[in-house]
């Protein structure tokens, strides 16, 4: 960026500061899943047993492929293959569609897609569920 007069603004910077990956049980995946926020380098260096998917808007690209598949490329570099399991907040045609296409290197990779098979009833709503025991 120029600096002149009136033109002061600084260069942003949108990539992951280098250091060492850190290991959690479970992440939720920021922002809805949406790859604006999140990329490979975020799979490379937050790395976890369980991450939670959220999303249910086709129209804002929630959850976005681009960010699942960043989970299959980042989850390549890591040294170990630790099992990963990935727990989707709602049945999407986008999840759906990846898991199909992706079965194969997701077996690969150790990574397990989380169905859920049980409903929670609350007063006059009801909605899928999934125990997860840490």
């Amino acid at each position: 960026i120029s600096k002149g007069p009136g033109n002061t603004k600084a260069a942003k910077s949108t990539a992951v500061p280098p250091g060492p990956p850190v290991y959690l049980d479970l992440v939720y995946i920021p922002n809805h899943s949406n790859s604006k926020n999140v990329d490979v380098e975020f799979f490379k260096r937050v790395r976890s047993s369980y991450y939670v998917v959220s999303g249910n808007d086709p129209a804002a690209e929630e959850p976005s492929r681009a960010v699942l598949d960043s989970l299959l490329e980042g989850k390549a570099q890591w040294e170990s293959n630790m099992q990963v399991t990935l727990i989707p907040t709602h049945d999407s045609e986008v999840m759906r569609e990846w898991y199909q296409e992706t079965h194969e290197k997701q077996q690969d990779l150790n990574i397990m897609v989380l169905a859920s098979s049980s409903t929670v009833v609350m007063q006059d709503e009801s909605f899928p569920a999934c125990k997860i025991e840490l």
